[in-house]
C-alpha cells in the first residue's frame, strides 16, 4: 500500500500541475485574447462612430453650401445659350438674333452657322448673318440690343456698307455673333 501511496503522492500534484497548465493555456489565455480583441473592436467602432457623428454634424453646412452653389450655377446658366445639342443651341442663337434684327426694321438675306469651338466643358457657337438695316440709328439699336442680351451674345465681326451711294440711308451689314453653350 505504501507503494501505491507513493505513486498517488507523485501523480496527484503532477496531475494538478498539468490541469493548471491546461486551464491556463486553453482557458485563461483564450479568454484574455478574446477580451483584447473585443476591446480593439470597441475602440475601432468608437472611432468610426465619432467620424460618422462628425459627418452628420457637417450635413447642414454641406446642404447650405450645395444650395448656394446650385443658385450660382442657375445664375450662370442664364448667361449661356440653352440647348441639349449644339444644333439646337445654334438655332436658339439664330432665333434670338433674328428677332432682335427684325424688331428694329432689318431684313435678313442669309444666315450661316459656323463650326463650334471647344472651351473646356463649354462650346462657342457662332452665326454669320447678312442683312440690311434702314438707317444707322436702327443699326446702333440692334448692336446695343445684341450686346446687352441675356444670355450673353458677342458681336465678333462687323462689316457695313452703304447700299446706294446716292441715297446713303439703307445699309448692308455682315455680322458674326457668338455665344457660349454647355450643349454636347
Amino acid at each position: 500500500m505504501r507503494h501505491k501511496s507513493k505513486i498517488l503522492v507523485i501523480t496527484v500534484p503532477f496531475t494538478i500541475i498539468l490541469l493548471g497548465i491546461f486551464i491556463y493555456q486553453y482557458g485563461f489565455l483564450r479568454i484574455r485574447h478574446e477580451v483584447s480583441s473585443i476591446e480593439e473592436m470597441k475602440t475601432f467602432k468608437t472611432k468610426s462612430l465619432k467620424k460618422y457623428m462628425a459627418m452628420v454634424a457637417r450635413k447642414p453646412k454641406l446642404e447650405k453650401r450645395l444650395s448656394l452653389l446650385k443658385d450660382i450655377r442657375k445664375a450662370d446658366n442664364d448667361k449661356i445659350i440653352d440647348g441639349q445639342t449644339i444644333a439646337i443651341a445654334a438655332a436658339s442663337l439664330q432665333n434670338a438674333v433674328k428677332g432682335i434684327i427684325t424688331a428694329r426694321g432689318g431684313a435678313i438675306y442669309s444666315e450661316r452657322v459656323e463650326k463650334p469651338e471647344d472651351y473646356n466643358s463649354f462650346k462657342k457657337i457662332s452665326i454669320t448673318i447678312d442683312m440690311s438695316m434702314p438707317d444707322t440709328r436702327a443699326l446702333g439699336d440692334t448692336l446695343y440690343a445684341i450686346e446687352t442680351q441675356t444670355p450673353y451674345l458677342v458681336v465678333k465681326e462687323f462689316d457695313t456698307r452703304v447700299k446706294n451711294f446716292r441715297d446713303p440711308k439703307e445699309l448692308m451689314v455682315k455680322l458674326k455673333v457668338s455665344a457660349i453653350t454647355a450643349a454636347r
